[in-house]
């Protein structure tokens, strides 16, 4: 018999340290930023804010979803060479949809264990805006007549063709069963967009956040890279996504189905982004005195029918809680991507999530989900506020499309409860 869920503990393996770029609405001024030049700003960032150096990491383990340039496959090792990694440091593309970003994490904790390598650099680099209008019959020609396939990437990419529906209507399925309302949908959102406004606001956000500017990306005997921001910005240094968003507009808005919950405001953000962290030993950690942001406990992935794929994140968490000796209530707070309102209220309706420990920040909704670099820093942003909070546990996870759902065990083990 298969076991419910793929499972990883690991013993001694630490996050040291994480930071992003803000999460800018898709066709700004992140329009023009090939996804590798927005994974090395990063890349660059959590070395120099770690004080790892470069030629200390053993292993370059990268992620993105869609192609933002026609050199996508070239990604992760650009990625280290332009950030100074060694040139005989190998790198590793890594993909699994919306949980790219937590597999990223839970291969390098593999990689580590098995002694390949101490360090890795991880990141998770995504742009919506660039995602690609693509032909994938013509190879052999255009015949006379013949319908010219031309598809959108991105939006082709919102639809499961094995049960034949889109990623809202998956939502859509878990709210007629779990009976949410369109009024909780609703109520849900507008506590995303408050949340992130409030953090926002009190610098939250801003602690893991590198400002992205105009530069130019230098590497001996190699040809240049470069970040030029669209129009007359000169620097991104805040999220933009969030906005003041209380229930009584939100019901404003028409929903994406007849008689449906979701809404163009009730459902993730579509934004750029790119997020990285380093994942190391307890031994080069403690060697290097070091200051993690967590310990990694272990990670889970689960599968779920694909017509209710949103609920992934539930069998993957309570995989993490029973292997751990772990409940919900021993867990400070909860990092779950916010893929559509419906999906996450259904979710935090299974597991008995108390909404005071959810996405405290703001979630997707309000943020956005740039789909590889999601994991990544829902893993940075729960590190940080189960920090903040003197706590002991916190959990990030994400559902995938095709009926996934992953999830990570952070730990702070100095803390007191």
């Amino acid at each position: 018999m298969a076991q419910a869920a793929f499972y990883s503990g690991f013993k001694d393996i630490w996050l040291v340290g994480g930071v992003r770029t803000p999460m800018v609405d898709y066709c700004t001024s992140f329009s023009q930023l090939s996804p590798t030049d927005m994974g090395i700003k990063v890349a660059r960032e959590v070395l120099a804010r770690t004080g790892i150096a470069a030629t200390d990491i053993g292993s370059v383990v990268a992620g993105n979803m869609a192609p933002g340039d026609a050199y996508q496959y070239m990604l992760p090792r650009h990625i280290g060479l332009y950030a100074g990694v060694p040139i005989t440091t190998p790198a590793i593309m890594v993909q699994r949809i919306c949980g790219t970003g937590f597999e990223l994490i839970r291969q390098a904790g593999d990689q580590i264990e098995r002694g390949y390598t101490e360090t890795a650099l991880i990141v998770g680099s995504e742009s919506m805006t660039r995602n690609p209008i693509a032909a994938f019959g013509h190879r052999t020609g255009f015949k006379l007549g013949a319908p010219v396939e031309f598809q959108d990437y991105m939006w082709e990419a919102l639809v499961d063709p094995a049960p034949g529906i889109t990623m809202p209507q998956t939502a859509e399925n878990l709210a007629k069963k779990y009976g949410i309302t369109r009024a909780e949908v609703d109520e849900y959102a507008a506590y995303s967009f408050e949340r992130a406004l409030k953090a926002q606001a009190a610098g939250f956000h801003a602690g893991e956040i590198v400002p992205v500017v105009n530069e130019t990306f230098r590497l001996d005997g190699y040809n240049d890279r470069h970040i030029k921001l669209q129009g007359k910005t000169s620097e991104a240094a805040t999220d933009t996504h969030p906005r003041p968003s209380p229930v009584e507009v939100l019901a404003k808005l028409r929903t994406l189905y007849p008689d449906g919950v979701q809404t163009g405001g009730n459902s993730s953000a579509l934004v750029d982004a790119a997020a990285a962290t380093i994942v190391a030993s307890g031994d080069y950690v403690r060697r290097h005195d070091k200051q993690p942001l967590a310990r990694v406990v272990a990670a889970a992935v689960a599968g779920v029918p694909p017509e209710i794929m949103g609920i992934g994140p539930v069998p993957a968490i309570r995989t993490l809680l029973e292997r751990n000796g772990l409940t919900v209530a021993d867990i400070a707070c909860f990092e779950i991507n916010e893929a559509q309102g419906a999906q996450i209220v259904a979710v935090e309706r299974e597991l008995g999530i108390d909404r005071d420990k959810l996405n405290v920040n703001g979630g997707a909704i309000a943020l956005g989900h740039p789909l590889a670099a999601t994991g990544v820093r829902l893993s940075i942003t729960a590190a940080r506020e189960m920090n903040r909070r003197g706590a002991r546990y916190c959990v990030a996870s994400a559902c995938i499309g095709g009926g996934q759902g992953i999830a990570l065990l952070l730990e702070n083990p100095s803390a007191s409860h």
